[in-house]
């Protein structure tokens, strides 16, 4: 099954927005770990960028982005 150009950018799109969630909770349980501010951005965005991956790959896998 073929999606459509503006179905494929929609999930990506909600990719993108879980990859952020899930990098912003990365940060703050670092913040409550105790790390400084900078450490705590750093882990939130290393948590976006594995998170997106896992998300694009789980996408090609399913034959959305293909």
């Amino acid at each position: 099954m073929q999606f459509s150009f503006g179905m494929r950018v929609l999930t990506v799109v909600a990719a993108l927005f879980a990859a952020i969630i899930v990098g912003m909770v990365a940060g703050v349980l670092a913040y409550l770990d105790g790390a400084k501010v900078p450490a705590c951005i750093m882990r939130g965005g290393a948590s976006v960028g594995a998170a997106m991956s896992v998300f694009v790959v789980v996408m090609v896998a399913l034959g959305v982005l293909v």
